[in-house]
């Protein structure tokens, strides 16, 4: 038996009907067309899932769409305003922070999180920070770079070097 729910994602108010196990990955690809969000592994192991509930990263994959009727919830999709990309978005494309790109939405969501709790933080917060997402392809060095970028860039400070790291 379907159950009526109402999700703002990204600003938008959206009244979905899910069945009562239907998890959240999947309401807000295949409901709400969002596709940003991806599916890695259905474990909560990767964080390719990772959204925003209430400005707090979640692992999608572990959460159930009717846990989370009433909540605001911000994927990728919601990162660029009008004014243009957000300082995550330009950090990972002039860092060069992705390979194929599958783990890019939940790193950067995840490191919202990270830089709201933290503006400015260290190598290794961030590495701690972003630590339950996992790339196969990066080896993290150009992502850690881009989280450090958007720090400076949201903070006003001197923005880092972007030449990349290629290993």
């Amino acid at each position: 038996m379907k159950k009526s729910i109402t999700l703002t994602v990204n600003g938008t108010a959206h009244t979905i009907e899910v069945e009562p196990r239907t998890l959240l990955v999947h309401a807000i690809r295949e409901i709400l067309n969002l596709t940003g969000t991806h599916v890695g592994c259905d474990t909560s192991s990767c964080g390719a899932c990772t959204i925003l509930i209430e400005g707090k990263s979640a692992k999608s994959c572990t959460v159930l769409a009717v846990q989370a009727n009433g909540k605001s919830i911000t994927t990728v999709e919601g990162l660029a305003t009008a004014e243009g990309l957000h300082a995550l978005q330009e950090g990972f494309h002039l860092n060069h922070a992705l390979h194929c790109g599958f783990c890019t939405p939940g790193m950067m969501l995840r490191a919202v999180e990270l830089l709201e709790k933290n503006p400015n933080p260290s190598e290794e917060e961030i590495r701690w920070g972003i630590s339950g997402n996992l790339c196969r392809c990066t080896g993290y060095n150009n992502i850690v770079k881009a989280i450090q970028y958007a720090s400076a860039k949201m903070e006003g400070r001197e923005l880092p070097s972007t030449e990349p790291e290629f290993v």
